[in-house]
């Protein structure tokens, strides 16, 4: 359900050979670059890349780094990075440094499947000789760490059939563990979501509302704060809908005074060959404007060019 797919008639050579001309000499033709870019899957820029350098002998990346600026610069140098490093990038830059970005753990850790988290892990230990683990637990504190630790054992209990039974003791564990309990006992929290399957969360939030008159997310709002409430929320988002939470997230970069660049781009370049155009569904249905409306009124030049071919269209 992407919106990127693998181009057709596709030639690695000629390609790269289009997009060394657009760098070399005075000036860049950046129409050039984006289109090439955003109409290749990952798995073909990789092929662009090696032929880049087998014809040139210069790096695709370095070139596209010492032509381009700012946010479309970033943009297509993330569209160059292979799909599998991707977020073990991101979770790298997000605990790198003084600070530490909470939004991007929490959004990559609640919305990738165990499968996805462990090659996550893998890669990370492959590329940077670092245990993800360790490095997030050296970064993070109290219940949001232990939430992340819990995501990151990639145990969740697969989908299959649902036992009622359960789904109502769940139900009842979280009522006592919060609207029931005078402060709050987290761990419960954790437990259950970090650990039950998709299809037994979504009966069990159906049977928390039963119970207490109240939506899961409602009580989460209520009995938790910071760090651990929004990755609360984004777990219990994703288990609704994946392609819902990703469109809230790239509606609140965008909503309000200036651009969460950073965001757009990792959601936009990650979702790209996964999942787009269910989002841009969600998108239509819950903020009553276009995805692709949004980005044009909120962004400009060439980096709005190629934010509006990787969107795809424009769902009126």
């Amino acid at each position: 359900r992407g919106t990127v797919t693998a181009f057709s008639p596709f030639d690695a050579r000629a390609d790269a050979e289009a997009l060394r001309k657009a760098m070399k000499g005075m000036g860049t033709d950046e129409e050039t670059i984006l289109k090439i870019l955003t109409s290749r899957n990952n798995a073909q820029r990789q092929e662009i890349a090696a032929a880049f350098k087998t014809l040139f002998g210069r790096d695709l990346v370095d070139d596209l780094k010492s032509e381009l600026t700012g946010k479309f610069e970033t943009l297509m140098v993330s569209l160059m990075r292979p799909t599998y490093i991707f977020d073990a990038h991101a979770l790298k830059h997000a605990i790198k440094g003084a600070g530490t970005n909470e939004k991007v753990l929490t959004e990559i850790l609640a919305s990738r499947t165990p499968a996805e988290v462990q090659n996550i892990k893998q890669v990370y230990l492959k590329e940077y000789e670092a245990n993800l683990e360790d490095k997030i637990t050296g970064e993070t504190s109290g219940y949001f760490q232990r939430l992340l630790v819990v995501l990151l054992q990639a145990n969740r209990d697969p989908d299959g059939r649902v036992d009622e039974g359960l789904v109502e003791q769940d139900a009842q564990v979280l009522f006592r563990a919060g609207e029931l309990k005078w402060g709050t006992d987290e761990e419960k929290f954790i437990t259950i979501l970090g650990t039950r399957s998709v299809s037994h969360l979504r009966r069990v939030f159906d049977k928390y509302m039963t119970i207490s008159g109240f939506q899961i997310e409602e009580t989460i709002d209520r009995e938790t704060s910071g760090d651990l409430e929004k990755l609360l929320l984004a777990v219990v988002k994703c288990v609704r809908s994946v392609p819902a939470y990703f469109a809230e997230t790239l509606y609140y970069s965008m909503k309000g005074a200036g651009t969460d660049d950073d965001t757009l781009i990792r959601v936009m370049v990650s979702r790209s060959e996964i999942d787009l155009l269910d989002i841009r569904q969600e998108f239509r249905k819950n903020f009553a404007k276009s995805l692709y409306q949004m980005i044009q009124k909120d962004t400009s030049g060439d980096y709005r060019k190629a934010l509006l071919l990787l969107c795809g269209g424009d769902d009126e």
